[in-house]
């Protein structure tokens, strides 16, 4: 079988601001917060109280419904705050951080001579088990299951992407080990997707299955390297993990220590020096973008521009995010914007403007959705950049119709609301794609299961 992946179908949307190739230790805050709504599906029971201590890797919470699944803390400190909602929701559990890091002793392993069990324990206990995401249903994965396979992709394709390979260069052997952990944890393979670019750097790794990816934008969705090379189908389980989450639980077996630092890509024409900047999970963000987004009125987006979540200057960073994006904000009308003479500021997938001329150019798009919500009409627009063999329309029809059999026939278990992203750039019927995505998945895991 081919070690290469090509994916015909797809746009990539060249935005400013794309972030310089260094690295800045951002000065750590003093406040820290895990937030369980970084967590979906998951119902937080609490392991601490107000006012108690913690070390980095004491368990915060745990899944109610899964007690094995552990949410431990990032930094040693104080719990200065239980912060509920509406019928005392959890919202955050806010800590204050020491000055010197404390670290709770999990025990360094040679992980190639341990066995299935062993590996999965020290990950659940560690608080390192959410980062491994299940497909179907984009969930956290179980630990109760074994999945038929393991996938990573180290190919970014998204808008102002982070480049893995970058910000792996001095992981290499936290990363390697991470993928032999994780290879004890399948009786299939993982398999690591990779640009060409980027084939030295990963040459070297082993107990993985390498695939050179190429094609534009969604071609690094984890989802459509799927989709090439072990397709999932009703009863299967595949399981999921981000670059930078590898080495992080690399670095547990080869030091014993949790550790959930991430390099992350700030971007986007609303910052001021875009560059990367090598944060600790759940930290205050506040300090950081006062001192690096520019005055105005701009969207901060955890996340790339298409998949990503608004949020505050006062925001800690989220669990699970690998890039920052802050474009301007799109509370404008632009008086005759459909015009193409006017337009030709516009990115767009038709010729409507006059962007197919200039394939080079990088654009300053803002979140301006551009009219209004319209009829769902069959145009084809949604396949030009749906790079797998399930047809979108009729599968967002089926789920807004909540037709249970239709969605498994036409490939609910395939897709998470992520791959939907370029869809919701690009159709003119305005629909919240991923939403309704999302909505399908809850009903499969209610009905199903």
């Amino acid at each position: 079988m081919s070690k290469d992946i090509h994916i015909k179908r797809g746009l990539n949307i060249p935005l400013q601001g794309e972030s310089d190739k260094k690295i800045t230790s951002s000065k750590s805050p003093n406040k820290f917060a895990i937030q369980p709504t970084d967590f979906y599906g998951v119902t937080p029971k609490l392991s601490v109280k107000a006012e108690g201590t913690v070390a980095i890797g004491d368990a915060l919470f745990f899944d109610k419904n899964q007690e094995r699944v552990k949410f431990t803390s990032p930094v040693s400190g104080t719990i200065a705050n239980i912060k509920r909602g509406a019928k005392r929701k959890i919202l955050a559990v806010e800590i204050l951080a020491d000055t010197k890091d404390t670290f709770k002793d999990f025990g360094k392993a040679d992980v190639a001579s341990l066995n299935r069990d062993q590996v999965k324990d020290k990950i659940l206990i560690s608080g390192c088990w959410p980062y491994l995401m299940q497909r179907p249903y984009d969930v956290i994965a179980n630990p109760n299951d074994t999945p038929k396979a393991i996938f990573i992709s180290a190919y970014n394709t998204a808008p102002l992407a982070t480049d893995y390979a970058f910000i792996l260069k001095d992981k290499k052997e936290a990363f390697a080990a991470g993928i032999t952990a994780l290879s004890k944890l399948t009786d299939g393979s993982v398999n690591l997707g990779i640009s060409s670019k980027d084939a030295d750097f990963f040459s070297a790794i082993a107990d993985a299955n390498i695939y050179q990816v190429t094609g534009k934008h969604p071609a690094g969705n984890v989802s459509f390297q799927i989709a090439k090379v072990n397709p999932i189908n009703q009863g299967d389980k595949v399981w999921v993990v981000n670059p930078q989450d590898v080495a992080i639980i690399g670095h547990l077996f080869l030091t014993g220590h949790y550790k959930p630092e991430r390099t992350i890509a700030l971007a986007g024409s609303g910052v001021k020096e875009p560059q990367y900047y090598s944060l600790k999970s759940g930290q205050d963000l506040n300090d950081l973008f006062k001192n690096t987004v520019k005055k105005g009125n701009y969207r901060i987006i955890s996340g790339d521009v298409l998949t990503g979540t608004k949020i505050t200057k006062e925001t800690c960073l989220p669990f699970y995010t690998n890039s920052i994006s802050v474009i301007p904000e799109g509370d404008h009308y632009e008086f005759l914007g459909w015009h193409p003479f006017i337009g030709n500021h516009k990115l767009s997938l038709s010729r409507t403007f006059f962007s197919w001329l200039t394939p080079n150019k990088k654009y300053d798009l803002d979140t301006n959705l551009n009219g209004e919500e319209r009829a769902l009409v069959v145009t084809g627009e949604m396949e030009q950049v749906f790079p797998m063999d399930v047809y979108p329309l009729q599968l967002l029809k089926a789920a807004m119709a909540n037709e249970i059999e239709k969605l498994e026939n036409l490939g609910i278990y395939e897709v998470v609301p992520e791959d939907f992203g370029l869809i919701d750039f690009t159709n003119t019927s305005k629909l919240e794609a991923q939403e309704i995505i999302r909505y399908a998945l809850d009903i499969m895991i209610k009905e199903v299961g």
